[in-house]
């Protein structure tokens, strides 16, 4: 079976709208998949290490994280 992953939609994430512009996703993941370069930047994920927990998704006030 293969693991789950990641998947943000950067269509609806928009990360001025988390405090400070620090993805609440990202700080919320365990195994630090997402990452942000910066505040107010876009999130990537390093999607073959998720731990398929979906914190992520929860934390993210855009509904832009699935994890698949």
């Amino acid at each position: 079976m293969p693991r789950k992953r990641v998947v943000i939609d950067y269509k609806l994430c928009e990360p001025e709208e988390c405090e400070d512009g620090l993805c609440k996703a990202v700080l919320l993941c365990a195994k630090k998949i997402l990452a942000q370069e910066a505040p107010y930047e876009m999130p990537d994920s390093k999607a073959s290490m998720c731990l398929s927990c979906a914190i992520c998704v929860q934390a993210c006030p855009k509904n832009a994280i699935q994890v698949i």
